[in-house]
């Protein structure tokens, strides 16, 4: 019996074990809780023969290939350029290890390719990707590259995954794994409105507080692809890849292919243990200005104010009521540029409407400015309406099936971002903008899916003109919106610093897909506004407090006009914008917590270990007189002071009535163990329906 050898990288909560194996080639040993492997003897030596098995079976491999004795999914599949399959076989193997990074080399001296898996520490995290290089003299079409293919620990047992439509984003679906299969995927050209290609996979009785977790999230705005199955071999095995059009990635001599980065989180500490690594690694991708995030900015954007119907005289109005209250970033959305009077027409000519600016959006901006807020823009440059100067000129810009254009979709079309010509068209026109005023700031929109698609390099194309952008205006920060939520992931982290969460700014819609969002992206990136009651999504009305106070759990901002607010609400909303300032410091870059309570509760907390600051939700009518008190798991190991900050919602004749001692937290904090909030819990105020509590814990 002989020794493996073996390969590792270890975080703070995760260990990843591969073993060399002596006739070449790498298998899987371990991926999943830390640990020390010690010595171990050779994973053949463990395998024993089975009826209807392989002679030689194998173990898991890292990089499986179909024809080698493996019967489960390949990561990789090739096309010669006559449309022969090709069937890689490695004959050479290399691993270059550091204590960062694990970089597994592949070569096939017949087809002359070469292939590489990479694992590296990211935070508090594990990163993966591929990539595969034509060593040969012919052109290699690659029809699949996985960015990774992992085993799950087999005591798992569901998976949390999120679907969603316009104005409906993050909808958490809870599913057992399934006897044979799990797949997600995607078909639109960009992410979705059901949030980034992602998933939660738990284990046992794994909760938000508690429990072993996995999470993957794949780096990619475009068509992506997730799948899990279950091998006959009892284990359950995790796919990732983006979606590769027909016959789109062609490999010419020393070219090369690189998949998107999977980031991958392994915790005992449950579904929240797992969304800090990926905040993590987040934020360690993330690029601000300057190198460093500064406070998020409260914003006011003009969409739900005015929509369309705006001018210069107009939009001066509106900023001048937005400084009175506090604003610090003023956005003008939709409805600027050439012809612009509606959404069926203007898209692609980026130039200020005479008509509504005559002199341009420098006045504008410096009126903004004048007034000490930022100025931020609304664009779209993906796409293009037929009745636009650019259509008319260039047809050929925008995506087509032989020569036709697609279908319309909100009376637009997709600009073929694989096109330099058109990079640079939208480059020139968006550099000419952010060069004649000072802007810095845009609202960057994307309002349809494709159809045809572009395949991965229209994405690859995007990509290109943000990183553009960046270079050449290295202090403007770009939002990531589309149609709402639908491009939120972490491919497009690297050139965005906000994402609008969705149109939907509802709070009872809000509250789930916060917590969805959650999952995977910090709080600093949500923008999360006010707007106005009734809703203009759902026609609902909710107190301003309410909707003030699932706002602050996020990028605080304002869609409506303060000046057509009664003075009460006014002055309500000017206090709440004081509020999130005072607070935006220890809820954006440090922890955050979810939970849930009975009766329909449910609760966020946001701090840095030492500090919190709390939300405690409830959306209807309890059934209970009174709620019990509290747990707080995170509050265990060190005493609290607490005090209650404010409480929220609609006060009326049957409502219950808080404690007296409750009612004193306002004034005077309380003391409790944290063996008590963590166990007893934390005695709650009476909380109506549309209710918010919000306390501020102090380690005492």
């Amino acid at each position: 019996m002989s020794e493996a050898e073996l390969l590792e990288l270890h975080g703070d909560e995760w260990s990843l074990v591969i073993e060399r194996l002596p006739k070449g080639g790498f298998a899987w040993r371990h991926l999943g809780e830390r640990l020390e492997p010690g010595s171990l003897p050779a994973a053949r030596d463990l395998i024993g023969a089975t009826t209807f098995s392989i002679d030689e079976p194998q173990p898991l491999p890292v990089f499986p290939l179909h024809g080698s004795g493996w019967f489960g999914p390949s990561i990789l599949s090739l096309l010669a350029k006559d449309a022969r399959a090709l069937d890689p076989e490695f004959t050479s193997f290399e691993a270059v290890s550091s204590g960062d990074c694990i970089e597994l080399r592949f070569g096939d001296d017949r087809e002359k390719l070469s292939c590489s898996l990479r694992f590296s520490k990211l935070a508090s995290g594990l990163t993966i990707e591929t990539a595969i290089r034509n060593e040969g003299r012919d052109q290699v079409v690659v029809s699949s590259l996985a960015s990774a293919f992992l085993p799950v620990f087999a005591n798992a047992n569901r998976i949390i995954s999120w679907r969603g439509r316009h104005a409906a984003e993050f909808e958490e679906c809870v599913e057992n794994l399934p006897a044979h299969g799990w797949h997600r995927t995607t078909h639109g050209g960009l992410t979705g409105h059901g949030g980034p290609p992602a998933c939660q996979i738990l284990a046992g009785e794994c909760g938000w507080h508690s429990g072993l977790a996995f999470s993957a999230q794949l780096a990619w705005s475009g068509d992506s692809r997730l799948a899990i199955e279950k091998h006959d071999e009892g284990m359950w095995l995790l796919t990732a890849e983006a979606s590769i059009s027909n016959g789109e990635v062609r490999l010419e001599p020393g070219e090369s292919y690189h998949s998107p980065t999977l980031l991958v989180a392994i915790s005992g500490a449950g579904r929240n243990g797992v969304a800090a690594q990926q905040h993590s690694m987040v934020r360690a991708i993330a690029e601000y200005p300057a190198g460093e995030m500064r406070p998020r900015p409260v914003h006011l954007n003009s969409w739900e104010a005015c929509y369309f119907a705006h001018d210069e005289a107009r939009i001066k109005a509106l900023a001048s009521a937005a400084a009175v209250i506090g604003v610090e970033r003023f956005v003008l959305d939709d409805g600027w540029f050439k012809g612009r009077d509606n959404d069926r027409a203007g898209l692609g000519d980026w130039k200020p409407d005479p008509r509504k600016y005559p002199a341009g959006l420098a006045p504008i901006a410096e009126h903004v400015r004048s007034l000490g807020m930022e100025f931020g823009l609304w664009v779209e440059p993906e796409m293009v309406n037929p009745d636009s100067d650019l259509y008319r000129a260039h047809p050929d810009w925008a995506l087509t099936t032989r020569g036709t254009p697609g279908p319309t979709a909100r009376s637009q079309l997709v600009l073929d971002m694989r096109q330099p010509a058109v990079r640079d068209y939208l480059f020139e026109e968006l550099d000419t903008l952010l060069s004649s005023a000072p802007i810095s700031y845009l609202k960057w929109d994307h309002n349809r899916a494709h159809a045809p698609s572009g395949g991965s390099a229209q994405v690859r194309g995007t990509y290109a003109l943000l990183a553009r952008i960046r270079e050449a205006h290295p202090d403007v920060e770009i939002e990531s919106c589309a149609a709402g939520g639908g491009r939120i992931d972490a491919g497009i982290v690297r050139h965005v610093h906000r994402f609008w969460t969705s149109d939907n700014i509802d709070a009872i819609a809000r509250i789930p897909m916060q917590r969805g969002f959650l999952a995977f992206f910090p709080s600093e990136m949500m923008g999360a506004h006010i707007g106005a009651s009734p809703s203009h999504a759902t026609g609902r009305s909710q107190s301003l407090g309410f909707r003030a106070a699932v706002a602050c759990q996020g990028h605080f901002g304002i869609e409506l006009d303060p000046a057509e607010l009664d003075p009460s609400e006014r002055d309500d909303l000017d206090q709440w914008v004081s509020f999130y300032k005072r607070w935006r410091g220890l809820a954006h870059g440090g922890q955050t917590l979810l939970g849930e309570g009975p009766n329909g509760l449910t609760w966020q907390a946001q701090g840095n270990g030492r500090e919190y600051i709390l939300w405690i939700m409830r959306t209807d009518v309890s059934h209970q007189r009174r709620d019990a008190q509290l747990p707080l798991p995170f509050a265990a190991g060190q005493d609290w002071q607490v005090r209650l900050l404010d409480l929220v919602g609609g006060d009326h004749v049957l409502a219950a009535r808080s404690g007296k001692a409750i009612d004193a937290m306002r004034e005077t904090p309380l003391t409790f163990s944290g063996s008590w909030l963590a166990r007893a819990g934390l005695p709650l105020p009476a909380l109506n329906a549309e209710g918010v509590a919000i306390f501020h814990l102090e380690a005492a």
